[in-house]
């Protein structure tokens, strides 16, 4: 078992008091075998009231509502985590031969429908060329060998370039740029998966990894697909490696824009925003061990 510090400080600073409207926040790693939340302390400034809720895909959600004018909005998450290897104990590296195509139970169709259907369908002809490209006989391969080979892909194919503005590319400009931010990476890998029928959705995070521990780091995203018997797994095209512990979850979705770390509004005009800032800090804690008898 390992224990996690994160810290994600958030900072929007207006030239002149505003008023806020409603924000919602998916900051709260979601839990499970291999996750547990041990702690978490959410630090918001101006004053505000704050309703919790789970979303339809199973994320906490804060929804946040201000209560009185200010020039700079700040968002302190302080969590603590503990991580245990995922079970059964197998390696997340080594794929079970899940033939494809891809064929799900009848009792899961329904659900993994949400997760087959393109987001940016404008782009799934490029994208099923590109596709085709990579994986040129899916047939003779399982699943998630192909999976592994579309992520590999974008590792090799598309220059990680770290972006400010919201939302994200198209699955096409990120091929066409051939770069992206992990967000685009993302996209394009779950984009890539739903045109061969396989189940994928967006994950969005921490990755603990030598730029948190530093406190250069930012949120992160990466892509997670459905196969039978094997469930929910992940591949990280960024880093062009299936997920791993050091990929704390938050938030999955059918689409990009449900899991958005911080998304709200604001009442005044564009020359009134001044400027963001996003700082995440990971710290590796020590395991309390109780003393032997």
């Amino acid at each position: 078992m390992s224990r996690l510090r994160i810290q994600h400080r958030t900072e929007y600073e207006y030239v002149r008091p505003i008023t806020l409207g409603r924000h919602r926040l998916v900051l709260r790693p979601r839990e499970g075998h291999d996750l547990r939340v041990e702690s978490m302390h959410l630090v918001i400034s101006p004053a505000y009231q704050l309703t919790w809720s789970r979303d339809v895909f199973g994320n906490s959600i804060a929804i946040v509502d201000f209560l009185e004018p200010t020039d700079k909005l700040e968002i302190l998450n302080d969590v603590i985590v503990s991580r245990t290897s995922p079970f059964p104990e197998q390696s997340p590296h080594s794929p079970w031969p899940i033939p494809f195509p891809v064929i799900y139970d009848p009792l899961e169709m329904g659900a993994a429908a949400a997760y087959q259907s393109a987001s940016f369908a404008t782009d799934a002809n490029e994208v099923r060329e590109w596709v085709n490209q990579v994986v040129p006989k899916p047939e003779l391969q399982s699943s998630e060998s192909i999976l592994f080979a579309l992520g590999e892909a974008i590792y090799r194919q598309i220059k990680y370039q770290r972006r400010s503005e919201k939302g994200v590319q198209s699955p096409l400009q990120t091929l066409s740029l051939a770069s992206g931010s992990c967000r685009d990476m993302a996209t394009l890998m779950m984009e890539a998966g739903r045109t061969l029928g396989i189940a994928t959705r967006f994950a969005s995070g921490y990755l603990d990894c030598p730029a948190a521990m530093a406190g250069h780091a930012s949120t992160h995203a990466w892509t997670e697909y459905y196969l039978p018997t094997l469930g929910w797994r992940g591949f990280d095209p960024t880093l062009g490696q299936p997920t791993s512990l050091k990929h704390v979850v938050t938030g999955v979705s059918n689409q990009p824009r449900g899991v958005m770390p911080v998304s709200g509004s604001f009442h005044g005009s564009s020359a009134d925003y001044q400027k963001m800032t996003v700082q995440v800090t990971t710290e590796t804690l020590l395991v309390s061990v109780p003393p032997s008898h």
